[in-house]
């Protein structure tokens, strides 16, 4: 019965810097990973965890977006036939956005911890995030405009 509960055992795994074993792949799988703080190794973890959120909270709002874009949401009056024409790509392209955004955030995340727990962290944005950042900042101004030009249209 024991073996049945190993993996959800509360018992911290401590990490050697000198192990070659990946922190996330180690068992139990849910119990919290424990580092030497040397440092300023808890502060880093800690930015680690908020660039994590961020990118969550990014992909969290994306997806509502998209799933707005899709039902061709509007408070005042009925969307144009172009609007409804649009509505489904865009908002799928929001929603491939979204999820790309959680896996930026959340490999990041991943790759951080792991040089963390081998002492070897440089915290810096790769080149993977950059085009991540620039696509999705891209298409959220390209939406904007499209929309705004559409909506002058109609006016």
């Amino acid at each position: 019965m024991s073996r049945l509960l190993q993996p959800l055992s509360p018992h911290p795994v401590d990490l050697d810097p000198t192990s070659s074993t990946h922190p996330f792949l180690t068992a139990p799988f849910f119990s919290p990973l424990l580092f030497p703080n040397l440092s300023s190794d808890a502060r880093d973890h800690c930015a680690n965890e908020r660039t994590f959120l961020s990118w969550l909270r990014l992909s969290v709002y994306m997806a509502i977006v998209s799933v707005a874009i899709m039902i061709s949401f509007h408070l005042k009056n009925e969307p144009t036939h172009i609007e409804k024409q649009l509505a489904l790509p865009v908002g799928l392209l929001f929603w491939v956005l979204s999820f790309a955004c959680l896996a930026n955030g959340f490999a990041n995340y991943v790759k951080t911890v792991t040089k963390y727990g081998r002492r070897r962290a440089l915290v810096q944005s790769g080149w993977k995030t950059q085009i991540v950042f620039t696509v999705v900042s891209c298409a959220i101004v390209a939406v904007c405009v499209l929309l705004l030009s559409t909506n002058a249209k109609q006016r």
